[in-house]
């Protein structure tokens, strides 16, 4: 199978399918990309597109559930894209999957409006595991990248009030979350069940203001 470059709308969705479109300049790892995901039952594989400028033509009508994204494109640049799919398109969730782990590029593409943040180097079943977390609310970041993230929240000064207004159990359900773990994965952790992580989530949600992890994630110890 070999990934578009330039798409065009589908004649229908595939029924349950995550729907996912995809925005990568290397046209090597776009084709292998598409084709992965297009292997597995639980997605459907739209397209791809190698510019900002064929992405936010071609995206839209395709309507995607997920949409993964690079930062480094060679007309505008990712984040950038994000920010301007967002406008004209908020419904699809954006994945960063990218090289780039420093935490300025996080902040940035998190305040675009990405939804989570992976490294390229991520092993293709961590990559869909994510995209499924992702399609569920979730917001999944690689564990180096949330470290670097809590980091430098910690050396950036006084705690957000908002967070300190968290209960215990809200407060470690939020820090394993900041450090990487998935929602499973936190609820193995703590002894709790899945849908407890997701009503704790909700709770922090609210305290904080936000609609997202990654934005919940953003105001830990800021």
């Amino acid at each position: 199978m070999q990934a578009e470059t330039e798409s065009a709308p589908r004649e229908a969705p595939a029924p349950g399918k995550i729907r996912v479109a995809i925005v990568e300049d290397d046209a090597k790892l776009l084709a292998t990309l598409g084709q992965l995901i297009g292997t597995d039952s639980d997605f459907e594989f739209l397209g791809g597109f190698s510019t900002t400028t064929s992405a936010l033509a071609g995206i839209p009508p395709l309507d995607p559930d997920i949409v993964i994204m690079d930062i480094n494109l060679p007309d505008i640049d990712g984040v950038e894209c994000v920010r301007r799919l967002k406008e004209i398109c908020p419904r699809p969730q954006v994945m960063m999957l990218t090289v780039y782990e420093d935490a300025d590029a996080v902040f940035r593409a998190l305040r675009a409006g990405a939804t989570g943040y992976l490294l390229k180097q991520t092993p293709f079943h961590e990559l869909l595991a994510a995209l499924r977390e992702i399609h569920q609310g979730g917001s999944p970041m690689s564990g180096d990248i949330a470290r670097k993230v809590v980091q430098s929240f910690q050396e950036g000064g006084a705690p957000n009030p908002e967070v300190e207004s968290l209960s215990q159990r809200e407060r470690e359900v939020l820090e394993l979350v900041a450090q990487g773990y998935l929602f499973k994965e936190v609820a193995e952790k703590l002894a709790i069940s899945f849908g407890t992580v997701h009503t704790y989530s909700r709770r922090i949600y609210e305290k904080l203001h936000v609609r997202s992890r990654a934005q919940a994630v953003a105001k830990l110890n800021r």
